[in-house]
């Protein structure tokens, strides 16, 4: 099964890596009167007895969905060889072959939707919809075509904000995608394959969905905050941007991307929410920037039996893996391996969701965050700080040290550990503060790997003890009498920075 965005190309998505358009771009625009945005947070009518037909809804959202035709020129130089093009025979032959002084330019062309949120032309759409465009262009229903401006882009929620010279557009109503539940019916808008306007109807078919995999340490998304609304409402490449509407046809997410096998529609499409995208826009227009809330708390989503482990009554919420040094929240006395279930009385659904929750906070605003310590709640005041950037270093599988030692022992089921050498931490750029036991190698058919443990990763704790060497992780996994192994580790990423993560492992049976 692959992932696919449902509009984008991938020759797109790499330009726009390799252009470096990753971290959040800001244009300035001229200052002019504000959007006249209309909110509605009224909960749905639930009824399900109400209509047999959505097309007085249809007929109020359609005008204020509009298509857009983003443009990318290429320049490609010309060889006398035509293979010499290809930068993979380049590098076995070198100049021997070189280009013959002549340029031509490649025009690459791609169709995607937004939304009219704003009668004075201000519109919402997916980021990887116009980044890296060299030109824009809307067209409104009545085939009117506009340039657009860039407001802003945000790589980070892949939503952007574009700007047509325009007046009196039809403008949609925008939801409150907090109040969602699931199972409300959902409404697609958008241009499928550039066929022209659709519409598909569905229903939520999750909340709180993140498109990256937390128990894969080679997984990375650009996207860094992700609270995905799910739908089984039909979307296809050329929706991306267009709108979610709820049945009273009040703008609930923007669509963005699929999973499916094929490419197409499988019934699993992923919308972002109103509210991170309306939080995200109002940042550009009033200051021209995204000013995100900041904690300096890494975290994981907790599972049975963590939360037994640390004590916490159930797997709600997001656990608290490591507090950085001088953050807001070691300020505030938050500790590694609070439970974090509430965030200014917001229940809080797992680690994505409370990214999300902090981002859209302002800096400088106090949160009332409730936790779980050891079983006991607790409620802590943190004063957010300003996130210090806009994107993380992608976490990466790290290779097993070359100069590694022999394993000293068999610490957990199919685990083989080794002294943290001064060597071996050179090689993994691990701070002097990174104290514990090396894992040389993990038996793939064990629990610890099903858990989640790897070559590479430091143990720095065993059910709540540190280990300052191979020797005290083999003891202390020796003298676990608990069903679950609790375990501390420290895993490189790229960069010479690591991530903590907490990891349970079964400790009743053998999988091999």
């Amino acid at each position: 099964m692959k992932l696919s965005r449902s509009f984008i190309r991938i020759s797109a998505v790499i330009l726009a890596l390799v252009s470096g358009m990753v971290a959040v771009r800001f244009i300035a625009h001229a200052a002019e009167t504000g959007p006249a945005i209309r909110v509605d947070s009224t909960p749905i009518n639930r009824d399900p007895q109400t209509g047999n037909s959505y097309s007085p809804v249809i007929k109020k959202v359609a005008p204020s969905v509009v298509n857009i035709y983003s443009s990318r020129f290429v320049k490609q130089r010309l060889y006398r060889n035509p293979l010499m093009a290809d930068p993979f025979f380049r590098q076995f032959f070198g100049d021997q072959n070189p280009d013959d002084g002549r340029e031509i330019t490649h025009r690459q062309d791609w169709l995607g939707c937004g939304i009219i949120v704003a009668p004075n032309g201000y519109i919402l759409t997916a980021n990887h919809v116009v980044e890296g465009a060299d030109e824009i262009r809307v067209s409104v229903q009545n085939d009117r075509t506009y340039s657009a401006k860039v407001i802003g882009l945000d790589p980070p929620t892949d939503v952007a904000i574009l700007k047509i010279e325009a007046k009196n557009l039809p403008a949609v109503t925008l939801g409150d995608s907090d109040q969602l539940e699931v199972g409300d019916v959902v409404l697609a808008v958008g241009n499928p394959f550039g066929i022209g306007q659709t519409v598909t109807r569905g229903i939520i078919s999750a909340l709180g969905r993140s498109l990256s995999d937390p128990g894969d340490p080679d997984a990375s998304d650009l996207r860094q905050y992700q609270n995905f609304i799910q739908t089984d409402a039909a979307i296809n490449e050329g929706n991306s941007g267009g709108a979610l509407v709820d049945a009273e046809g009040r703008l609930i997410g923007i669509n963005d991307a699929i999973v499916s096998p094929s490419g197409a529609s499988a019934g699993i499409g992923f919308a972002v929410p109103i509210n991170l995208a309306r939080s995200v826009m109002e940042g550009f227009l009033n200051s021209g920037r995204v000013a995100r809330g900041y904690m300096g708390i890494e975290l994981q989503d907790i599972d049975a039996n963590l939360a037994k482990g640390f004590g916490a009554p159930n797997a709600e919420g997001a656990l608290v893996s490591e507090v950085a040094p001088d953050s807001p929240a070691a300020r505030a006395g938050l500790m590694s391996g609070d439970d974090v279930v509430a965030i200014n009385g917001k229940d809080i659904s797992g680690a994505d969701n409370l990214r999300v929750t902090v981002s859209q906070l302002a800096p400088g605003s106090q949160a009332q965050v409730k936790i779980y310590r050891n079983g006991v709640p607790k409620m802590i005041l943190v004063t957010l700080a300003e996130h210090p950037m806009d994107t993380e270093p992608d976490s990466a599988k790290p290779d097993n040290p070359n100069n590694a030692q022999p394993a000293k022992a068999d610490a957990l089921d199919g685990v083989q550990v080794t002294d943290l050498t001064p060597h071996i931490r050179r090689q993994l750029g691990a701070q002097a503060s990174v104290v514990g036991a090396l894992i040389t190698d993990v038996d793939r058919a064990s629990n610890s790997y099903e858990a989640g443990l790897r070559p590479g990763d430091v143990i720095v704790e065993v059910n709540h003890q540190p280990v300052a060497a191979a020797k005290d992780a083999v003891s202390l996994c020796k003298a676990a009498r608990s069903e679950q192994i609790l375990v501390k580790i420290w895993r490189p990423i790229h960069g010479g920075m690591g991530i903590v993560r907490f990891l349970s492992v079964d400790n009743t049976r053998r999988l091999n």
